[in-house]
């Protein structure tokens, strides 16, 4: 029986041994990934203002997608940046590089889904709170007191996205230059600046404090 019970234990550890090796070799093999140089010519043609340094903020972005992508498992982890996600659908053009990328990056083919901002600047969809989550965890951030937005979240107002999306942590303060436009960071970190009162019936800015409460398990973080 001892014998057995030794033998169970050494193959479960075995298995966790390789899970794990896997699971880091994806995380590098998405970290390390060069992606072929035409997207960045494809970036460009969208938004011609955007520096070469500027352009590899979009791929770091990229990448970061796909890791919370990959830690997500398959759960819907929506795109909250829209010069990221042009990068990402140029990817998906280059069939055979693309799907050699899910398959040894992530385990599972990524389709690609148009790129997301809250349903309204206050509500949150799942989606959107999950990036929130992962992105916050991937800077070492509790995602109800995150101090800053991570890249995905920054990276259309940072790189002046005529058509993108604009987060703020938040959204009540007028000495803000996005105060009454944009996104409410707040809501989806369940933090209590944009808890202030407000009368929208649309449900848009100042609409009130709809989306920010925290309950069941979508307050988690996200770990590797």
């Amino acid at each position: 029986m001892a014998a057995i019970f030794a033998i169970f234990i050494m193959i479960t550890g075995l298995t966790l041994l390789v899970f794990q090796s896997r699971k880091s070799g994806q995380r590098k093999f998405i970290q390390n990934y060069s992606f072929p140089p035409s997207l960045r010519t494809k970036v460009k043609d969208q938004y011609p203002h955007l520096t070469e340094e500027q352009l590899n903020l979009v791929f770091d972005g990229l990448r970061d997608y796909f890791q919370f992508c990959r830690q997500a498992k398959k759960r819907m982890v929506s795109m909250p940046s829209r010069v990221v996600d042009i990068a990402w659908h140029e990817f998906i053009l280059f069939t055979r590089a693309y799907k050699t990328f899910c398959q040894r990056g992530l385990g599972f083919f990524l389709h690609h889904t148009p790129a997301e901002a809250m349903k309204t600047p206050t509500v949150m969809q799942e989606g959107i709170k999950r990036s929130w989550q992962l992105a916050c965890a991937k800077e070492k951030m509790t995602p109800s007191t995150a101090s800053y937005l991570p890249l995905l979240f920054a990276i259309d107002d940072l790189l002046q996205i005529e058509d993108g999306f604009k987060y703020r942590l938040n959204c009540m303060d007028p000495a803000s230059p996005l105060y009454g436009r944009g996104y409410c960071a707040g809501h989806i970190g369940c933090t209590s600046g944009c808890t202030g009162g407000g009368s929208g019936s649309d449900g848009g800015f100042g609409a009130g404090s709809d989306a920010s409460s925290c309950g069941g398990s979508g307050c988690g973080g996200g770990g590797d």
